[in-house]
């Protein structure tokens, strides 16, 4: 729901009066970019814009377009429930991707988004992008169907090739005290380690975490993603890096002058301090260490979901099926001994306890 245009002036919005005596108005945030906010100060119209420019999601453009056409149906499925429903970061990331498509196509009809058309246009991208794209097609055009604005969903048996990769590198044991040297308590790297490995929250989620979020030494946030609320007890090694610091008075995660950081320069920034620790790692990649770590050590399907915000049990279940092939193989290796060989392992075993033992 759209709230009415509060008064006095809301935050970063400029009036600026024309030679011609007209009256425009723009969103700028700090130093940043000037963002044109259309219509009639106060109205829905407008509000909705100005909403848009402050979380820096750039609004299309309304009333452009004719009925059944691409770009009306975008205009359409940002007006309806099942894009309210969506979280604000997957709205954001399907808007750069659908104010593209009416960039190219808003004009041509809704008949066209073939098939084949769209399995093009997710040839055209690399895999990550045309997953992205096909996730966003798939979206409208499932809500169009329902709501009666097309005849059928072109997007069904359309897949994606994933690449020949696991995906962001994960670390490992000595990665991780590489990074903990080079990075000690007392610095600001060291903070951002700690909080990624030891909440394991998304980069976007750990860079958000701070001292409103903690209660009786327990963390309590909503994650951007899914919306999942994940609680989280602050650790003893994650509670001696706040102690030690630096951290923000808002975030714990902050700059030189204690200021949050965004998701998108904090993962660079944080490459950079990996990168100058020696190890291949990224934000992700130490929150798949902590999952794996915690799979190692017994955690449950439900318990990572409960830990990683995760739903449906599928990749909680990459991690518990992981953990168990490896402890089965290590329960299993003697099998493949002969049976002379299986008679001296185990008796040279014994001895090797009797011997710790004593």
């Amino acid at each position: 729901m759209i709230l009415p245009m509060p008064r006095p002036r809301p935050p970063h919005l400029v009036r600026q009066v024309t030679r011609h005596g007209r009256t425009a108005w723009y969103v700028r945030i700090g130093k940043g970019p000037r963002i044109r906010i259309r219509g009639e100060f106060g109205t829905p119209e407008f509000t909705a814009a100005y909403q848009a420019a402050v979380r820096s999601e750039r609004p299309l453009p309304t009333g452009a377009f004719n009925g059944q056409t691409i770009g009306w149906l975008v205009e359409r499925y940002h007006e309806s429930g099942a894009w309210a429903k969506l979280s604000p970061a997957t709205r954001k990331q399907r808007e750069r991707i659908l104010a593209g498509v009416v960039k190219t196509s808003g004009q041509e009809p809704i008949a066209l988004a073939t098939k084949a058309n769209i399995e093009k246009g997710i040839e055209r991208r690399s895999p990550a992008a045309g997953k992205h794209f096909l996730q966003a097609m798939r979206g409208m055009f499932k809500w169009a169907v329902k709501a009666k604005h097309a005849a059928s969903d072109p997007t069904i048996g359309l897949k994606w090739e994933l690449p020949p990769t696991d995906g962001h590198h994960v670390w490992t044991e000595d990665e991780c005290a590489a990074f903990e040297a080079r990075w000690p308590r007392g610095t600001r790297e060291r903070v951002a380690f700690d909080v990624l490995l030891y909440t394991g929250l998304r980069r976007g989620d750990a860079a958000r975490l701070g001292r409103p979020h903690v209660k009786r030494g327990v963390a309590t946030i909503r994650t951007e993603k899914t919306g999942q609320v994940v609680t989280i007890p602050v650790l003893p090694p994650l509670q001696e890096t706040l102690d030690a610091g630096p951290i923000g008075e808002l975030t714990f995660i902050a700059t030189e002058r204690g200021r949050p950081r965004k998701k998108e320069s904090f993962g660079n920034w944080f490459r950079e301090a990996c990168a100058d620790a020696g190890v291949p790692g990224s934000a992700h990649g130490l929150r798949k260490a902590g999952a794996t770590r915690a799979a190692n050590n017994g955690a449950t399907e439900a318990q990572l979901e409960a830990l990683f915000g995760w739903r449906g049990g599928k990749m909680a279940s990459l991690y518990t099926r992981e953990a168990n092939r490896m402890k089965l193989a290590m329960s299993a290796a003697g099998t493949l001994l002969s049976e002379q060989d299986a008679n001296l392992y185990s008796l040279t075993s014994k001895k090797v306890r009797a011997a710790e033992e004593k």
